[in-house]
């Protein structure tokens, strides 16, 4: 029996739906979180609707969507260029281990690396999820020495 090819292409305004099932399934898997889904939905629009917002990474295998990466950006002025964080990171459990992580995030260094103006990769990850920390060990990626610190005013006060 032949590989599947895992295909990654940029996401649009059409990809909307299989968007926001990931992120939401991406909360419930590694925070044990419930999203508002309807603010979900308008995040992932008006990020497909505003490509300085970010951009959606999909990993496709026989046409359908399997996997999912944000990337938005932020200036070092420290190196003169920009970083690029990986967020909202979904491989569909069926697909997993089965180098579409791999896929997504190679086609994501190798678009950044072939540009003048990034300066590298960076992303969170939540401190308990052991398997996604092992997965970008794996993909040469460093635990750095800071520590993310947040005021989140969309939370219920």
């Amino acid at each position: 029996m032949e590989a599947q090819q895992v295909t990654i292409r940029a996401a649009t305004r059409e990809d909307l739906e299989p968007i926001v099932r990931m992120n939401l399934l991406l909360a419930e898997e590694t925070e044990g979180r419930t999203l508002d889904e309807a603010a979900v939905r308008d995040g992932v629009a008006a990020a497909l609707a505003d490509p300085q917002k970010g951009t959606y990474w999909l990993a496709r295998l026989d046409e359908r969507v399997v996997g999912q990466a944000l990337v938005t950006t932020e200036w070092s002025d420290w190196r003169n260029g920009w970083f690029w964080w990986l967020q909202s990171v979904y491989v569909a459990k069926e697909h997993r281990r089965k180098g579409v992580l791999r896929a997504l995030y190679r086609h994501v260094a190798h678009t950044a690396r072939n540009r003048w103006d990034v300066c590298g990769l960076r992303l969170y990850v939540d401190r308990k999820n052991d398997a996604a920390q092992r997965a970008y060990a794996a993909l040469g990626m460093a635990t750095t020495d800071y520590l993310l610190l947040e005021h989140d005013w969309s939370q219920p006060r």
